[in-house]
């Protein structure tokens, strides 16, 4: 059998070129694998006979979108997994389950080697090299537009000289990516960051200006995932799916970003997020009634380290696995029903309820009958602030011995 090497395949313009240009510049026969994450438009299966047509030898579709929901999607939701605060990680969940893929498709078919179609100023080719190093390190990654010279003009001249089946015409002035998560877009008149949105940028979500009704939803969660709205059981990829038109109906999710990559540059990012935006707001409600006092406060440090862990793209790493285990342990009592309010581009909780709830209602009400001893808060305060009177003291005395 001759070398191979395994594509992950978009189906675009970059990544059909790229079965001829891999060909030609390394002599292995090419082998297009196409991971299905919920990013929607065009029917798999077209997808995968323009890849054949394109001169792979084989084309593959992997359909695994349960998969991302329920083994990375709820990982990220359980971490309330926002890069920078406000980044949902759109790109950096999906890449590690198509490296994943690609490592072991090249195994199956005994390829040596693994291809994408990032380019050397993105963070997705880190998060796809340093994958297959942790899941395949024998195999050899190459990205025919970083390393052989695959620009866009190059890539539309070959298509059309070889008739490739490939729309040149629609071509967007904008650099996106999707899954059910959510939708990614840069470059065009985005890179100058004093330009604003524009309404025509938006799929998955609808202009938040034009107000409607009200929606109000009741997610139902069981040890941090959710599993039903409004009662109705549904699986986490339903309920990612659902809660986005529900959502983007009032242009929820919404994220305008001057972003830190990891290769070093700031980059202007527009970000849709309706379901991540959603479920996160209604699980950090969750666990602020759920979890204790330092345990919540120290879990909100970590989420910041997690979501760079992934942003990185280090989803494989040794700190990562830690991590997770750490986080899946403060899950155990999050469980209970957050009611959110949708509306003019905000999610807003407006009530919550558990069985494993920690809050007290005759330790909190002000009301006659409290069961709170404010007789204790006397000592302890005056135990609590001890350090600070006993430093401040010596800090009088080291002023006062100063101006002798």
């Amino acid at each position: 059998m001759s070398e191979r090497v395994v594509l992950a395949y978009s189906g675009g313009l970059d990544t059909s070129v790229g079965i001829g240009w891999l060909k030609d510049a390394t002599g292995k026969e090419v082998v297009a694998l196409a991971v299905d994450v919920g990013q929607g438009g065009e029917n798999m299966e077209d997808i995968r006979q323009r890849a054949l047509a394109c001169g792979a030898v084989d084309a593959i579709v992997v359909d695994a979108k349960d998969e991302f929901a329920n083994d990375y999607l709820m990982p990220a939701l359980k971490a309330n997994a926002n890069y920078q605060k406000q980044y949902a990680l759109v790109s950096g969940l999906s890449r590690p389950l198509i490296a994943k893929y690609l490592a072991s498709t090249a195994h199956d078919l005994g390829a040596d080697s693994v291809a994408h179609g990032c380019t050397g100023k993105g963070n997705d080719q880190v998060r796809f090299e340093a994958a297959i190093a942790a899941l395949a390190p024998e195999l050899t990654s190459i990205a025919p537009v970083r390393d052989l010279a695959l620009t866009r003009d190059k890539a539309i001249v070959y298509a059309q000289e070889r008739n490739l089946p490939i729309e040149q015409s629609k071509k967007s002035p904008y650099s996106i990516d999707k899954n059910v998560w959510g939708r990614t877009l840069e470059t065009g008149f985005l890179e100058d960051p004093w330009n604003a949105p524009i309404e025509d940028l938006y799929e998955y979500t609808e202009d938040p200006a034009l107000v409607k009704p009200a929606d109000e939803i009741i997610i139902t969660f069981e040890a941090g995932i959710p599993v039903a709205i409004d009662g109705a059981r549904q699986s986490p990829l339903e309920i990612i799916q659902n809660v986005n038109v529900l959502a983007g109906r009032h242009g929820i999710g919404r994220v305008d970003i001057i972003e830190d990559r990891l290769v070093g540059i700031k980059s202007r990012e527009i970000y849709e997020t309706p379901a991540a935006t959603t479920l996160i707001a209604a699980h950090e409600a969750l666990e602020n009634i759920t979890l204790e006092r330092d345990l919540n406060r120290y879990k909100r440090k970590i989420e910041a380290d997690w979501a760079n862990l992934v942003y990185d793209g280090l989803w494989f790493s040794a700190l990562k696995r830690s991590l997770d285990v750490f986080i899946e342990d403060t899950q155990r009592h999050v469980s209970g029903e957050i009611r959110l309010t949708l509306q003019g581009g905000r999610a807003v909780v407006t009530g919550q309820r558990s069985t494993q709830s920690l809050y007290d209602f005759d330790l909190a009400t002000y009301d006659t009958g409290d069961t709170f001893d404010q007789s204790l808060s006397k000592g302890f305060i005056e135990l609590w602030s001890l350090p600070s009177r006993i430093s401040a003291r010596r800090d009088a005395a080291s002023r006062a011995a100063a101006g002798k």
